[in-house]
């Protein structure tokens, strides 16, 4: 294994014509926990979905190695099947296919070996406990009627079982509770413990890192990393914000964004009030 499991050199990467993310570079060594934290739109899905090989984004420029392999052309599956990860923010429901079924098909997929059925049972109820899940979920249709705390516990099961040497969980603590968010970082930390896997934890709150110890933080504003530090710097955020990490030339810019949608709407408002009439 390569001393650094992810390299992120550079990368220039988007949706269509719109780019995104802008020279984003850092590196993530086996069993560390990073986390990714900034304003909304700042980016930070968007790296979550080109580091997986979500073929709606493109990158640009720059490169990604991971366990030392050139990665950037990699199609998901392929991403996958080396040991990669994605907990969605807002998972899928799947008529038809079962939580139990789809999760023994990924694992075959991923293995390239059957999987036994009774090993399989045993092991998945073992995960479903560290989540407090019903056994029952597992013959139900997958995230069909879940509530939201069920579908991101059914996302941690995932992880529990296909044991990836790298996840990404974008948002995972999105919606929850408190006892949920409990909850899933105790399946996150079942993870490292038996699997010494890394991960790449998005999120805009600090509640699902306060049992984790955070190797790295890095702050994304407008597709830009402007700070990485270690694990303290979630707490200067929590004490101060994202403002005061954000560099000047990043400000004046959202302000002439702001005062240019602000001009824009009020021209639309004198065309349509000129449209019905004149100004009243």
């Amino acid at each position: 294994m390569a001393e650094n499991l992810l390299q992120i050199q550079n990368i220039c990467a988007g949706i269509q014509e719109k780019e995104i993310l802008h020279d984003v570079s850092f590196n993530i060594q086996a069993a560390q926990i990073h986390v990714l934290m900034g304003p909304n739109g700042a980016g930070k899905s968007t790296l979550g979905n080109v580091l997986m090989g979500n073929p709606e984004y493109s990158i640009s420029s720059g490169k990604l190695l991971f366990d030392g392999v050139d990665i950037t052309n990699f199609p998901t599956d392929k991403r996958a099947k080396a040991g990669m990860f994605l907990s969605f923010q807002d998972p899928l429901e799947v008529p038809g296919i079962s939580l139990e079924s789809f999760i023994r098909s990924a694992m075959q997929q991923v293995t390239g070996q059957k999987i036994k059925l009774m090993a399989f049972k045993k092991e998945l109820e073992k995960a479903m406990d560290v989540l407090d899940m019903s056994h029952s979920y597992a013959e139900r249709d997958l995230n069909v009627g879940f509530s939201g705390g069920e579908k991101k516990k059914s996302e941690i099961l995932q992880l529990l079982m296909l044991k990836p040497k790298f996840a990404i969980l974008d948002e995972t603590d999105s919606g929850l509770d408190v006892d949920a968010v409990r909850t899933v970082s105790r399946g996150i930390e079942e993870f490292q413990k038996n699997v010494g896997g890394a991960l790449l934890i998005i999120t805009h709150s600090t509640r699902i890192l306060e049992s984790l110890h955070v190797d790295y933080t890095h702050i994304m504003v407008r597709g830009r990393i402007v700070k990485s530090g270690d694990g303290s710097l979630v707490n200067e955020i929590n004490e101060k914000g994202f403002d005061p990490f954000i560099p000047e030339d990043i400000k004046q810019a959202i302000r002439k964004e702001e005062l240019a949608a602000a001009a824009k709407a009020a021209m639309d408002a004198v065309k349509a009030a000129s449209a019905n009439g004149g100004l009243q």
